[in-house]
C-alpha cells in the first residue's frame, strides 16, 4: 500500500470512529458540564471540592474556567474522576474527512491547473466541463502529492 492509499484509508478509519462524536451535543452547557453534572447529582462544590482534593472556592473557580473555555484538560480529567465520569475528548470535523481532503485536493488542483486552462481558452482551445473534471481527478490521482494540498494556500 503507497502513502496515497494508507492516508485514504487512514481518512475512512478515522471517519468511521468519530461517526459516533457527529451525534453528541456540540455545546456545553452555560454553566459547564461539572456544574451541570455537579447538580444534577445533587452534590455540593465543597463535597466536590472535598472529593478533588481541592477547596470550595477552587471548586468555584475550576466551574468558571470551564465555562469560559480556559480550564486545563489534566483538570477536567480530575473533576471527571470525582464525579465518577470520563472525558470524552475529540475533535470532530464539520465534513467527513474524505470531503474536508477531497475538497482541498480540487481547490489546489483548479488553481494548478488553472494556468494551463487559461492559456488554452486564449489559445481557443477550451474544454469541456466533462473534461475539466476528468483532468482535475486525474491530476489529484497522479501529480498531486497529498502532503502538498495543506502547505499550498491561495
Amino acid at each position: 500500500m503507497n502513502r496515497r492509499q494508507a492516508a485514504a484509508e487512514a481518512r475512512r478509519a478515522l471517519d468511521r470512529t468519530l461517526a459516533p462524536f457527529r451525534k453528541v451535543p456540540k455545546r456545553a452547557p452555560a454553566r459547564g458540564w461539572i456544574r451541570a453534572l455537579r447538580d444534577a447529582l445533587g452534590m455540593t462544590a465543597e463535597q466536590l471540592g472535598e472529593r478533588m482534593g481541592i477547596t470550595q472556592p477552587s471548586v468555584q473557580r475550576l466551574e468558571r474556567s470551564e465555562a469560559e473555555g480556559t480550564i486545563q484538560l489534566k483538570t477536567l480529567r480530575r473533576a471527571a474522576e470525582a464525579l465518577d465520569c470520563e472525558v470524552a475528548y475529540a475533535l470532530v470535523p464539520r465534513r467527513s474527512l474524505r470531503e474536508t481532503y477531497d475538497r482541498a485536493a480540487r481547490a489546489v488542483a483548479k488553481r494548478e491547473l488553472g494556468r494551463v486552462s487559461h492559456s488554452m481558452a486564449l489559445e481557443d482551445q477550451a474544454v469541456e466541463d466533462e473534461e475539466e473534471d476528468e483532468r482535475l481527478r486525474r491530476f489529484i490521482a497522479e501529480e498531486l502529492d497529498p502532503r502538498e494540498i495543506w502547505a499550498r494556500r491561495p
